[in-house]
């Protein structure tokens, strides 16, 4: 029986994973910052560590021969200059503990498959973008991500497999993004931002987390997107949410400097675009079972 060692697991995208793991009869060892979050289960063992410190409970890689790595600050909070350094250590430092300890106790660990981001390509209205584009966003988002990878790349020069999956909108009712997209329709006041011809690269949960466990079981290497096949523009996902939810649409879109005004330097995330392609896990034989959005947030708002 297949050991993974997730970090992150207590997270919205990290329990469904558990759960297809556990569908898939893997035992689960995660890491957690929290000693009230330690359970002992047979199949669902956790282990404490706490970064800050380079505490890691190391017999959590025992009989482990896969690393899921989600761990990461939210992106979702305001980007005092503080907190920006929060998001980008609280990803990069981890990756280095996890691999120092590794090293250190000579763990037979052979494949990691960490969470990425689609933010580390560059606004565009008009790219395609598949995993081998070179260009990286000037964004804050951007330099994350890139740091991110550079991170768990290192895994490579220990003879560790490495995969990155480059997540892109979220879709679930339990967080993320999509509720606070959801919040003002159905109040009957969601509109979409700015012109609303930016593109959202979107993807439902239980797809990104078949995803990952489908990166773990066929043994991938390199990157991949974490995209459905079709994305589309804010002001479809906008429509799309609102006719899902039954509600009308009649604001105008909301200007760019009012969400700078109420989010700060965040509110980029609202206004980025990048068009991102899913063909390179299809080829490799991954099936999505949300092709499109509508059936895809019918799912989610059941």
């Amino acid at each position: 029986m297949k050991t993974v060692l997730i970090t992150g697991a207590t997270g919205l995208i990290g329990q469904e994973i558990v759960k297809v793991c556990h569908d898939q009869n893997f035992n689960v060892h995660y890491l957690t910052t929290s000693k009230a979050k330690l359970s002992t289960k047979e199949n669902f063992k956790g282990f404490y560590w706490n970064p800050d410190t380079k505490e890691i409970d190391t017999s959590c890689f025992e009989g482990v021969h896969t690393i899921i790595n989600l761990v990461g600050a939210s992106i979702a909070k305001r980007w005092t200059d503080s907190y920006k350094e929060e998001v980008i250590t609280s990803r990069t430092e981890t990756a280095q503990l996890l691999l120092n300890t590794i090293k250190a106790n000579n763990f037979p660990v052979a494949h990691i498959v960490s969470a990425s981001a689609i933010g580390i390509y560059p606004h565009s209205l008009t790219n395609y973008y598949e995993e081998r584009e070179r260009d990286v966003s000037s964004s804050f988002l951007g330099q994350v991500v890139e740091q991110w990878e550079a991170a768990v790349d290192e895994f490579a020069f220990a003879g560790i497999k490495v995969a990155k999956i480059r997540i892109g909108l979220v879709l679930s009712d339990k967080g993320g993004a999509l509720p606070e997209i959801a919040k003002p329709i159905r109040f009957g006041v969601g509109a979409a931002f700015g012109s609303g011809e930016q593109w959202q690269s979107w993807i439902h949960i239980k797809d990104l987390a078949r995803l990952f466990v489908f990166a773990v079981t066929n043994n991938l290497e390199g990157v991949y997107n974490g995209v459905a096949p079709n994305p589309v523009s804010n002001k479809e996902l906008t429509k799309t949410v609102a006719k899902t939810l039954g509600k009308p649409l009649i604001l105008p879109n909301i200007p760019k400097f009012v969400m700078k005004l109420a989010l700060g330097e965040m509110h980029m995330i609202l206004f980025e675009s990048q068009r991102v392609s899913a063909i390179k896990i299809e080829k490799l034989g991954f099936n999505f079972e949300f092709h499109h959005l509508e059936p895809a947030l019918l799912d989610v708002f059941s």
